[in-house]
């Protein structure tokens, strides 16, 4: 199949501009008349277009899940239910998701799994959505698992807007405080500097260092930012070829302070919860294994669960597994020793998913409670610097003029 731009109306009369896949341009007229669109023109797009789709928003995902459980779970047929999708009449759908739904219906109707569909659209339905979806295809009960994701999809939402919403006032403080700064030191400082050298008045040494760094920080203020691209231009440079060193910076990335922790949680948390989903859709462990280190974009983790993997292939207990890769927790390895022994290994994943979340949530509201009053103390405390080393000599010079 091609992808097609095109041009259609619809029964409105607007105009509606968009990229289609399609194996002729008779079917993309079809596909077009399905949305209640008509053709006006079309031609193939370039090769490198594709590379540019938008992800579907992780809310539209949700809905999209939620919907064709609802319909698949009241016994609609799965093509109905994708065209009932697809339908533009839904105001509150996404655009986009709609666009989508024809995608999937027209394969599907070919006789292709709903999980193969998916997979010509990696950019809306990752490995972990599809592996979990295959699951629940080969169980017959595909609205379970739907079910599941949503609610996987829905918790994972939550904890994004909250880590959002936590970044919002640092962002807005340090944005504040940069330009102050260097409206200070680019504009106040120099022209009171040349006040205090006419004056001939011995300076204190705060006014001494503040004009210092003034006058440095006008000709050379450009360093840092430029030294800070060139490191991570080549940082992403060196990664992109060397697999070794990508695998360091994620390490890295989880031994940060204060983020490093809950990237770690979050990272658990979610594996944990894919874990569980596909045991429980009758997944074996080491397919299970095999998707949920999909499910986390850190490599040392996706290594670390690899290598457990691993050890599991040959015999291994599954918590001695993770136990011996030095990588997880032992809240990991004794709710997984806990599963094995009562051999109900999803609920133990799921009693993981609940602390570990809990756990991700509690240090996000502690790092904002945390963050809030520490900058507003070092915004306090820097301009203060600023305002005494600029007031100081301006006030003993006025002591001294004559009355």
């Amino acid at each position: 199949m091609s992808r097609y731009r095109y041009r259609a109306c619809d029964t409105r009369g607007n105009i509606v501009q968009g990229q289609l896949e399609a194996a002729n341009s008779g079917e993309l007229d079809a596909r077009l008349r399905a949305r209640g669109l008509e053709l006006l023109s079309g031609k193939p797009a370039p090769a490198w277009a594709g590379r540019f789709r938008r992800r579907i928003p992780r809310r539209e995902l949700i809905h999209f899940c939620f919907q064709l459980e609802q319909l698949l779970d009241a016994g609609v047929p799965m093509l109905d239910a994708l065209a009932d999708l697809a339908d533009p009449g839904e105001g509150d759908s996404h655009a986009a998701m709609q666009a989508l739904a024809t995608d999937l219906r027209a394969e599907v109707e070919r006789g292709q799994p709903l999980s193969a569909a998916m997979a010509r659209h990696p950019q809306a339905f990752d490995d972990v959505f599809r592996g979990m979806l295959r699951a629940g295809e080969t169980t017959g009960d595909p609205a379970s698992v739907l079910r599941q994701i949503a609610a996987d999809l829905a918790r994972a939402d939550e904890i994004a807007a909250q880590a959002r919403k936590a970044a919002i006032y640092p962002t807005v403080v340090i944005a504040l405080l940069g330009g102050a700064v260097v409206v200070s030191l680019t504009q106040v400082v120099p022209q009171v500097a040349t006040l205090f050298h006419a004056s001939g008045e011995t300076l204190p040494l705060p006014t001494r260092m503040l004009i210092g760094f003034s006058a440095w920080f006008g000709q050379y203020g450009w360093l840092p930012p430029l030294a800070f691209l060139i490191l991570a231009a080549g940082s992403s440079a060196i990664a992109s070829r060397h697999a070794g060193f990508r695998l360091w910076l994620h390490a890295l990335a989880l031994r940060l302070p204060l983020v490093g922790p809950i990237r770690q949680r979050l990272a658990l948390a979610r594996i944990a919860s894919v874990l569980a989903m596909l045991y429980a859709s009758g997944v074996t462990v080491i397919d299970a294994l095999t998707s949920a280190a999909r499910a986390t974009p850190n490599l040392a983790i996706r290594a670390g669960i690899e290598t457990a993997g691993a050890h599991i292939a040959t015999g291994q207990g599954i918590a001695s597994a993770f136990a011996s890769t030095g990588l997880f927790p032992r809240l990991v390895t004794r709710m997984l020793h806990l599963g094995e022994q009562t051999g109900r290994l999803d609920n133990a994943l799921g009693q993981l998913v609940y602390f570990y979340e809990r756990d991700a949530r509690e240090a996000i509201e502690r790092l904002q409670a945390a963050i809030e009053p520490a900058l507003t103390v070092a915004m306090g405390l820097l301009m203060m610097w600023i305002a005494l080393a600029v007031l100081g000599p301006v006030y003993d010079i006025i002591t001294r003029l004559p009355v």
